[in-house]
């Protein structure tokens, strides 16, 4: 293969082992990258957060342990995604035996590393949220798209392995979103919003709608709400990235790339439009959950990608006395952990019978207690992967339909 890639001096000291077998070895891989995807460049990296610490097979273990008994340690600063088993909590797992140690010594030997023990799939919530127009490598479908789209900061799509090859060497192939004029969109997404719509569904209904129909295009959406909040475009491009290829989204008016439509485009027409109109949104709601109003629930689980602090404060007046009828999951970080300790919340929750799962997400490891019935989420994330992943009906709802048919018992629309 022809390459153009050109290193820096920094570039061949890695290569040459002058920074240690670990770091000469991801550079190794790292230069085989990019010469594939056809960089001629690397560029230095702020920050990366890396996916492969959720247990796959022995083949994560070998990696990683190998780049340990190297001595190898992350160049930049590296958060960590989520992984088999909540080491805080580890009484929830209900998985194999060896399953579980597994996952917590991938979890553990990513430590050694020198990465940070954040196990979390929105590392945009903690103190490492990285800047506008930073250059990061950042693993987890979510997190890509957030970071381009919400933050403005720039990465690829990277994969198990390659995500650490760029936190150990503190490089990455210069190509695709890294690169100005290839952060662009080529397709609008008009959505024809409505004033009693709840901008959290009609924000994933928009994502779903870019996911299936966009594939790794960049988008550009004009009519969402003006009041999205971050929750919301959370969610919608966990969706989209969920449904299909795409990293990068641009919302005129709501996100940094895209004060207008004419700048989301760089000044060119879009070469598609795609209308969604108000029962496209309904339809594509409806499609999301598997069961009908009244079906019995088995549990309810949210938090998919981890819930934030903003999001607590919204379901903290939904609460009553009253326990739920259903075991409720609420995947979230260690970070957001510290702070509702801190507001006195947790405990007040886990009154209500709600469990808070830390380090890793329902629909990616056994910890549901009873599968033997539907399970009802506001996330569209999590109702596109779980019926596949671990084999439930899904309900789709919102925020409050979830609390009031987990008191139910029931799926209950409002």
């Amino acid at each position: 293969m022809h390459s153009s890639l050109q290193l820096s001096p920094d570039d061949h000291a890695l290569l040459d082992g002058r920074h240690g077998e670990a770091a000469a070895f991801a550079m190794r891989l790292l230069v085989r990258f990019a010469e594939a995807v056809g960089a001629e460049e690397l560029v230095d990296i702020e920050a990366a957060h890396i996916d492969g610490c959720l247990y796959l097979g022995e083949v994560s273990l070998d990696f990683v342990e190998r780049m340990v008994s190297w001595g190898g340690r992350v160049r930049v600063p590296t958060t960590l995604n989520v992984g088999s088993v909540d080491l805080i909590h580890p009484e929830l797992f209900r998985g194999e035996a060896e399953l579980g140690r597994n996952g917590a010594r991938l979890m553990k030997a990513h430590e050694e590393l020198g990465c940070v023990p954040t196990f979390t799939c929105a590392p945009y919530q903690t103190i490492f949220r990285p800047r506008f127009g930073a250059q990061i490598a950042w693993a987890e479908s979510n997190a890509i798209v957030f970071a381009n789209s919400v933050l403005g900061a720039r990465t690829n799509r990277y994969g198990d392995f390659i995500d650490l090859c760029c936190a150990l060497t503190g490089r990455a192939p210069y190509y695709g979103l890294h690169v100005t004029e290839n952060r662009h969109a080529t397709v609008l997404i008009d959505v024809e919003a409505f004033p009693d719509g709840d901008a959290g569904s009609i924000c994933v209904a928009a994502g779903h709608a870019i996911g299936r129909r966009c594939g790794d295009r960049i988008p550009v959406i004009r009519g969402l709400p003006k009041e999205s909040s971050e929750d919301d475009l959370k969610a919608l491009g966990a969706v989209a990235a969920s449904a299909g290829a795409v990293a990068l989204f641009h919302a005129v008016g709501l996100t940094p790339e895209a004060p207008t439509l004419e700048a989301a485009c760089g000044g060119k027409k879009p070469e598609e439009i795609i209308r969604l109109s108000r029962d496209d949104t309904r339809e594509t709601i409806r499609n999301l959950s598997t069961v009908a109003e009244g079906t019995a629930l088995a549990a309810v689980s949210m938090g998919t990608p981890h819930f934030s602090i903003g999001e607590f404060e919204r379901l903290m007046p939904l609460l009553t006395d009253e326990k739920a009828a259903t075991d409720i999951y609420i995947n979230t970080n260690r970070e957001v952990l510290a702070e509702l300790e801190n507001r006195s919340w947790r405990a007040r929750l886990e009154a209500v019978g709600i469990t808070l799962v830390i380090d890793t997400c329902t629909y990616v490891t056994a910890i549901i207690r009873d599968m033997s019935g539907a399970v009802m989420t506001n996330s569209g994330k999590w109702a596109y992967y779980a019926p596949g992943n671990i084999g439930v009906d899904v309900a789709f709802g919102s925020l409050a339909e979830c609390m009031a048919s987990a008191r139910a018992g029931k799926v209950v629309r409002l």
